[in-house]
């Protein structure tokens, strides 16, 4: 009787049970390095530059994608000042290379402020008698022009706080009056007016001679050691007692500290370059607690690109360029920047360049490159 048989399987379904067991036999033996490459591609791709290259260690496939979406912070270029003309060089302190741009629209003009690849210009119409100050934003390598409202007064620093392209760009002017007051004015790009608010100064207010823009706030520095703080949505103006670092307020370079210091934001933190009389350059950071500079002897791979006009901070993983501060003047026949490296702590391209540095010129300043030049030069 057929009851009492067992009934035969067939042969396919032997092959697939052998497949099911194979297939299962694989996937407990795949590892991360087995992961799909969009799957690999979006995971390294949000990973910033530091893990992203830990990540390229874990296997040949691994260092292939993470390699592909790397990104790497662009440096910062010099721009100088020509002796004549407007023939305006720029300096790539990566590549060592020299580009050239005839700018004719800067001729008259003169450099307030630069970020983001952005130049304030101002030039003054001395055909009016009031000697009217015409302000205008100009990236020179896209060639646009943005004119701002014209300013009638006189001013002392002005700053912008991203580019005019980007939402929430603000252009801030700020002036003593008389010396119990200061007025800060402000106008966002396309409006017609300036809008000027006059607020109470400080005893010990001064000079205000750095100004940077950082988490929504303006940092104005002043050259006797007061730190005001401008909110530009809120309209409200606020000033810090902060000293000099007791490190110089001990010693004879005190005096000095209103002149060789530039002052760089780096995604929050606010650093004050100081040197003076041909010695190693001091770093000190901002605690926004207790408002006052703590001197720093690591950047922890940062590396900060200061001039008198604005500076600019990069992140770099690797290279003899992070951990430094690379200053605007060029040696050696326009093929080395003068740099000073904590890890090392000495000058390069040689220790002759400490005594070439100067805080206060005018002549060169850093500007954000354009992410693809090739066009233009």
């Amino acid at each position: 009787m057929m009851s009492g048989k067992r009934k035969k399987k067939s042969k396919s379904s032997i092959k697939d049970n052998r497949r099911a067991a194979v297939k299962s036999d694989n996937l407990e033996l795949q590892t991360w390095a087995d992961l799909p490459a969009e799957v690999l591609e979006l995971f390294l791709s949000r990973l910033d530059i530091g893990d992203n290259i830990r990540a390229s260690a874990v296997c040949k496939r691994w260092c292939s994608v993470a390699t592909s979406v790397r990104v790497l912070d662009q440096s910062p270029w010099l721009m100088y000042f020509p002796k004549k003309g407007n023939c305006y060089d720029f300096y790539d302190p990566v590549q060592r290379k020299t580009y050239s741009l005839e700018l004719p629209e800067l001729d008259g003009c003169r450099v307030c402020y630069t970020k983001d690849g952005w130049l304030l210009l101002n030039r003054q119409d001395w055909r009016r008698l009031d000697g009217n100050h015409i302000f205008s934003l100009f990236n020179p390598f896209t060639r646009d022009l943005i004119t701002l409202p014209k300013f009638d007064r006189t001013y002392q620093i002005a700053a912008f706080s991203c580019a005019p392209t980007s939402t929430g760009c603000v252009i801030l002017i700020f002036r003593r009056v008389g010396s119990s007051l200061v007025a800060i004015s402000t106008c966002y790009p396309g409006e017609k007016e300036w809008t000027t608010v006059n607020y109470d100064a400080e005893l010990s207010c001064s000079m205000c001679d750095k100004l940077v823009f950082s988490n929504g706030l303006f940092y104005c520095l002043s050259d006797r050691g007061w730190l005001g703080v401008f909110d530009p949505l809120e309209r409200t103006w606020t000033v810090f007692k902060v000293p000099p670092p007791k490190c110089l307020a001990e010693s004879s370079t005190a005096k000095n500290w209103s002149k060789g210091k530039f002052m760089i934001e780096h995604k929050g933190n606010i650093f004050v370059v100081h040197i003076c009389c041909g010695e190693d350059p001091i770093i000190f950071k901002l605690d926004l607690t207790l408002m006052e500079w703590k001197e720093v002897r690591s950047l922890n791979g940062v590396t900060l690109f200061a001039s008198f006009l604005s500076s600019h901070s990069r992140t770099y993983a690797t290279g003899i360029m992070r951990n430094s501060v690379y200053f605007p003047k060029v040696r050696f026949y326009g093929k080395r920047c003068i740099s000073f490296s904590l890890d090392d702590r000495r000058y390069y391209p040689s220790e002759q360049c400490r005594d070439k540095v100067e805080p206060n010129t005018f002549e060169n300043f850093w500007i954000e490159p354009p992410k693809d030049f090739t066009g233009w030069m």
